[in-house]
């Protein structure tokens, strides 16, 4: 991987992550509502799953596990 690769998926990661907490955030702040839309929760959660996933994807080529 080049620099300017890891550089890049640096920041993909930085901006997944913290699209990851606002979604948290935001998901929070949701049900705290007097009468919270179960739909966009739902579909908040869903999101939150996928950035996760996409998270954990690019942490695994910036660090992969070496087994020796």
């Amino acid at each position: 991987m080049t620099e300017q690769e890891e550089q890049d998926l640096q920041i993909a990661l930085a901006q997944l992550k913290e699209e990851h907490r606002d979604l948290d955030t935001a998901i929070v702040a949701i049900e705290q509502t007097p009468s919270p839309d179960h739909l966009q929760i739902k579909r908040l959660k869903k999101r939150k799953l996928y950035l996760r996933d996409r998270i954990r994807e690019i942490d695994d080529q910036l660090f992969p596990d070496i087994i020796a």
